[in-house]
């Protein structure tokens, strides 16, 4: 009986745990938190404010920027080049992103074939949507929101990869993000104010 009676009385009391850190469970479990955050990273935000940035996108392999020329995509862009500035749209929990020639209104798009084409500003087709990852070595790549596994590469020639010949360790994919010239951020550095004793009684002192 007394067995019978600690049996119910442990099982109480992991049962009570549980109700009070659910976290336990999924510790024991092993919940994969990374799904959640892919789902979140896919889902639209419509309640954050849109962001629109413009860069260059450098390519490791072909030493050039990514030109949208229209229905062409290259990678033979000079550094300051009016078809290699791109307007890239954030508008996802996440990093998913829409990349617009800024000269041509064309966007960066990858269709079913996985190759890498040029479309107009109207469509809002799902090929266009890329989600950007920083990898170790501090350059960025973009995968295909929609094609899972196949990224945004060029050959050393600036000519665009079809996407399922490309992976992420290649170096057809890794760029760097770069502002157009005169376009670069403040970089001011900034300056800290020191409040002492004296300074708080020249404020008080202040009439209001």
């Amino acid at each position: 009986m007394w067995a019978f009676l600690s049996t119910v009385a442990v099982l109480y009391i992991q049962m009570m745990l549980v109700m009070c850190n659910p976290l336990q469970v999924f510790g024991v479990d092993g919940v994969n938190f990374s799904v959640h955050v892919e789902n979140q990273t896919r889902a639209r935000d419509a309640m954050s404010r849109r962001q629109h940035r413009v860069y260059q996108l450098y390519s490791r392999t072909s030493g050039k920027h990514v030109q949208v020329l229209g229905r062409k995509i290259s990678a033979r862009g000079d550094d300051g080049d009016k078809y290699a500035q791109l307007v890239v749209e954030a508008d996802t929990f996440g990093s998913q992103v829409r990349i617009r020639g800024k000269e041509t209104n064309f966007y960066l798009c990858m269709n079913r074939k996985g190759k890498l084409v040029g479309k107009k500003a109207s469509n809002r087709s799902a090929d266009c949507v890329f989600i950007e990852k920083v990898l170790e070595n501090n350059y960025t790549a973009l995968m295909s929101a929609r094609y899972t596994g196949w990224y945004v590469g060029f050959t050393k020639r600036g000519r665009p990869r079809r996407g399922p010949h490309t992976l992420p360790n290649q170096q057809d994919v890794h760029f760097m993000k770069r502002f157009p010239p005169g376009e670069q951020p403040d970089l001011t550095p900034f300056r800290f104010t020191t409040v002492s004793k004296r300074s708080k009684k020249v404020r008080a002192a202040r009439p209001r």
